[in-house]
């Protein structure tokens, strides 16, 4: 008797779950992106270089998201995405895992927000680069974002040479082993916050990573803040802590899109930082056909021998379809006297100017599915 009351039991937990799950709706959605194209560099080491480069007006990615409706207004989502290059195939950036660009699952509500777990953004992507106030989303993708002659800000980056590129992480950046919340739009305001566990037994903060977001959007206008904190790790070495912060805005004027946006890097064990200040703007000449342009500013600190430099940027963009896309682009750095220029994405050992001036010019494609 007691075995049947419990065969009862277990069959009708089955049906009970397998109705559950008939009831429940969802879906996994495979999409991505891809760019490629010709660079030219005019002081890479002292020489110039014509190179096939990728991944620059967007990162060449891979993903997998899914969505399942559980009710209530609730539903659980993870995404998982892959980025690679177009010339070799091979898995982006080195050393990172397959997922390394984001794997992450959680739970989202109309009502309460998202709470997400894994390897994923923080709010300097997720409340800067994402609502749009920086021009690199538009105009020079990963060209436009933040090098410089900053070498010795020496960031815990592997390869060490990379210690002075992307320094306030808004060409996408993860915070492993993270737990990430994000409210509502309440009358225009969402808010955000994440942590990200260092995993050092009996020592909670070693290693450890928190950041936190506020953005703004009133119909044409957004505005954005976020911070940044992480610990790293540092293998028969100190502990590094980074600190970011920024803020900035957007204005759509219909056909003209205005950016404006402020960062900042500080290297705690060396006291090496730095802050920029950029305007940029797009303009929709036909449906078929983008302008855009972009200046920037970025100073170091006493540390940093008060290096400087000024960046302009211009692409012109033509769109064959609503997938796909050519694009041509150049950016020109100029930093002080006896500095060396760097513009981002030319990210190799040899890849610093040997003077105080860069520029480079690119054609390339880009398509998403």
């Amino acid at each position: 008797m007691k075995i049947s009351t419990q065969l009862g039991i277990a069959l009708t937990l089955s049906a009970a779950a397998a109705q559950a799950y008939a009831q429940s709706s969802g879906s996994v959605t495979l999409y991505g992106v891809m760019d490629a194209g010709i660079t030219y560099v005019s002081n890479s080491g002292g020489h110039s270089n014509l190179k096939f480069d990728d991944g620059i007006m967007s990162p060449n990615m891979l993903g997998f998201k899914g969505d399942e409706d559980i009710g209530g207004g609730t539903h659980a989502v993870f995404d998982l995405v892959n980025q690679f290059a177009v010339g070799s195939g091979a898995i982006q950036p080195p050393g990172k895992g397959l997922f390394g660009r984001n794997a992450w699952v959680g739970l989202t509500n109309d009502r309460y927000g998202s709470i997400k777990l894994g390897n994923q953004y923080d709010f300097m992507v997720d409340s800067l680069f994402f609502a749009r106030t920086d021009a690199a989303m538009m105009v020079g993708g990963l060209y436009n974002f933040r090098a410089g002659p900053f070498p010795k800000l020496a960031l815990p980056y592997n390869p060490p040479y990379a210690g002075q590129f992307d320094w306030d992480r808004m060409s996408g950046q993860t915070v492993t082993n993270s737990i990430k919340y994000q409210s509502p739009a309440i009358e225009g305001f969402r808010f955000g916050a994440l942590y990200g566990f260092g995993g050092v037994p009996g020592s909670f903060g070693s290693g450890s990573s928190v950041s936190a977001g506020i953005n703004y959007d009133h119909g044409p206008f957004g505005a954005a803040a976020a911070y940044t904190e992480v610990k790293y790790l540092q293998t028969g070495g100190p502990q590094v802590t980074v600190r970011n912060w920024g803020v900035g805005a957007h204005y759509d004027f219909g056909k003209l899109t205005t950016t404006a946006l402020i960062t900042t890097v500080r290297n705690m064990a060396n006291g090496g930082a730095i802050a920029q200040g950029e305007v940029g703007a797009t303009y929709m000449l036909t449906p078929a056909l983008q302008f855009g342009a972009d200046y920037m500013y970025m100073k170091g600190n006493g540390f940093l021998d008060n290096n400087h430099a000024h960046q302009i940027s211009a692409s012109v963009d033509y769109f064959l379809s609503k997938r796909t896309m050519v694009y041509t682009q150049a950016v020109y750095q100029r930093a002080n006297s006896g500095a060396q220029a760097l513009i981002s994405g030319i990210l190799d050992p040899n890849g610093t100017s040997s003077g105080p001036s860069q520029f480079l010019t690119r054609v390339g494609i880009e398509t998403r599915f």
